[in-house]
């Protein structure tokens, strides 16, 4: 199973970033134009938070705030679950699966290298998956 610097190393998606007193509706606006579904919240270089689609949904469209004047600090998700570039990709699932959400920032040595999705992880195991069958086949094959 592939380790996450591994996965990190086979995207090309920027590290999308946001202050915690920006407001959602800019936070809103980069990630429309990023195509992410998540962006890290960031304060003198520290992560903080993130900010995804979800907690728009939930804490901002559902509670009638305002997208314009509501800052990301207020909706954020904090503190923020993170995993190393060691961990593997079944890991990273089970994280995920157990705390239900669907991004995972990368953090090493308190450095954010990248975030990894759930799309990726199902997209790794199913490479994965489709080179043991690939060489089982030849095994049997030979």
């Amino acid at each position: 199973m592939r380790s996450v610097r591994q996965i990190l190393d086979g995207k090309d998606t920027p590290l999308v970033t946001v202050g915690p007193d920006e407001p959602v509706l800019d936070a809103l606006r980069r990630m429309a134009e990023t195509s992410v579904g998540a962006v890290m919240v960031m304060e003198h270089g520290n992560l903080v938070g993130i900010f995804t689609e979800r907690d728009y949904a939930r804490k901002v469209v559902l509670q009638g705030r305002s997208s314009a004047t509501t800052p990301v600090r207020d909706i954020m998700t904090s503190p923020v679950q993170t995993v190393t570039p060691e961990h593997r990709a079944r890991e990273c699932m089970q994280l995920m699966s157990d705390h239900r959400f669907r991004h995972l920032p990368v953090v090493e040595h308190g450095t954010v290298m990248g975030v990894i999705s759930i799309g990726d992880l199902l997209k790794t195991v199913i490479a994965d998956q489709q080179n043991e069958i690939s060489q089982l086949q030849s095994y049997i094959a030979s």
